[in-house]
């Protein structure tokens, strides 16, 4: 049997990770000196009352090793194999923890591999290797199809304010207070792991008119696959969102996600964003 693990930050809730027959390992979220469970006593929605009200910002931190050895020493018992999805690891050292958990465990069927993503991201890499796993691909194989899809998921998305870039050190003060005064909205992603702004526009239909460009600039959407749409906060105009890039891509279903603590902690809220898979592998 496959046992596939990842961390919370991929956004999926618990109920839905039991339909998947996944297990989510949380990340930890401190605010105001009070620590929460990402997902298991924090969801998101209390996350971002909270945030609105605090006066710091929040702080997370890594699952230990323990958390994922648990898991393991269980799969060892069991002649499991086990697939690890976490978030890049240059956001967080829980990619560390697994590999250190791993080690301890003394298996050899256990495969950890860095996302380069986070949140919706994230997502679709779980959703690529549940997928794998009921088509009864071996191990090596999905893990071999997953570190190959890993590089042409993309994430780009708009911030609703610049005040949290500012406070979490993503953004000097004087360009901040520029870019409010101005109305700017950054436009961001993840490039290879690495949270970077690739744009800057003026009200949320330039901002989305220019995810429209750089999405062309990168190469056709793979309208085969997944794509999500999501948000930070609440999911007010999005609808807007989705049906400008619906109108633009011509694509059909979505998947919908609110972005958890990790993230949203330096977005803020009123977030727009898109994930999807790129033909291109750049």
């Amino acid at each position: 049997m496959i046992k596939i693990i990842t961390d919370s930050t991929a956004d999926i809730d618990l109920e839905y990770a039991k339909q998947l027959n996944i297990e989510i390992i949380p990340l930890k979220v401190i605010i105001d000196g009070k620590e929460y469970k990402d997902r298991v006593d924090l969801q998101p929605d209390q996350f971002y009352d909270l945030l609105a009200n605090s006066e710091v910002l929040p702080t997370t931190s890594q699952p230990a090793p323990q958390e994922f050895l648990n898991f393991f020493e269980e799969a060892k018992r069991n002649g499991d194999s086990v697939i690890v999805m976490t978030l890049s690891s240059t956001i967080s050292g829980t990619y560390q923890s697994a590999n250190i958990a791993k080690d301890l465990a003394e298996y050899d069927d256990i495969y950890v591999i860095d996302s380069l993503a986070t949140t919706q991201m994230l997502r679709l890499l779980v959703l690529k290797a549940v997928s794998l796993r009921e088509i009864g691909q071996n191990v090596k194989d999905i893990v071999h199809m997953l570190e190959e899809y890993k590089h042409k998921i993309r994430i780009v998305a708009f911030v609703d304010t610049l005040e949290y870039l500012y406070k979490g050190g993503r953004l000097s003060k004087t360009a901040a207070a520029a870019g409010t005064l101005l109305k700017f909205k950054p436009i961001i992603g993840l490039k290879e792991g690495h949270l970077e702004m690739f744009a800057k526009a003026r009200g949320t239909q330039k901002a989305t008119a220019k995810i429209i460009e750089l999405i062309h600039e990168d190469g056709e959407i793979d309208l085969d696959e997944p794509i999500c749409i999501g948000y930070t906060g609440n999911d007010d105009g999005l609808d807007k969102f989705e049906q400008t890039l619906r109108e633009e891509f011509g694509f059909g279903e979505v998947l919908h996600g609110c972005v958890g603590p990790v993230i949203g902690t330096h977005a803020g809220p009123g977030a727009r964003l898109i994930t999807y898979i790129s033909k291109s592998e750049k």
